[in-house]
């Protein structure tokens, strides 16, 4: 038997929680064998220390108070406010809706209000006949390319004022 079985037997023997049958077998193993003699006297002392009434450290009635006078002289965590620019946040959400917007108004004038047959065909999308060259040239791409290194460069700059700060 292994030895993990032989000790939830002898616990449930120490514990009362076994059969009849159980307990007949732990007391025979316990006479006639000294392993389980061994670890029958292990448990059992381990179950009176558990029993002993142990009684808990409480602590001193001014605990509480030396805690609070400790934390006094600590600064406090600094208010969201002063890490969280709203000025980002909003730029950010200007972006995305003028971007959903756009893409609004470029399908909505894609779409043919007019044609409201009752013709079996399937409906086909109208072909795009839009210059996208004149978007995408190389003065635009420069001009924006010159914009975000500039913007980077202003953060750049923030970024490293705000750490001279700090030391």
């Amino acid at each position: 038997m292994h030895t993990q079985q032989m000790e939830e037997k002898i616990w449930g023997y120490i514990d009362g929680s076994s059969s009849t049958e159980e307990v007949a077998y732990v007391e025979k193993m316990i006479a006639a064998d000294a392993i389980w003699r061994a670890k029958y006297s292990e448990l059992k002392e381990i179950n009176q220390l558990l029993k002993a009434d142990v009684e808990l450290e409480q602590p001193s009635m001014r605990f509480s108070m030396n805690v609070m006078d400790q934390l006094q002289g600590l600064q406090p965590a600094p208010a969201t406010k002063k890490y969280i620019n709203k000025t980002i946040i909003r730029s950010i959400a200007l972006f995305f809706i003028v971007t959903i917007v756009g893409f609004l108004i470029y399908s909505f004038t894609l779409i043919d209000w007019s044609s409201a047959s009752s013709s079996g065909e399937g409906y086909q999308l109208p072909s795009l006949s839009f210059d996208y060259k004149l978007l995408i040239n190389s003065t635009w791409l420069n001009v924006l390319l010159m914009l975000n290194v500039v913007m980077g460069l202003l953060y750049l700059d923030r970024y490293l004022r705000r750490n001279k700060k700090a030391v």
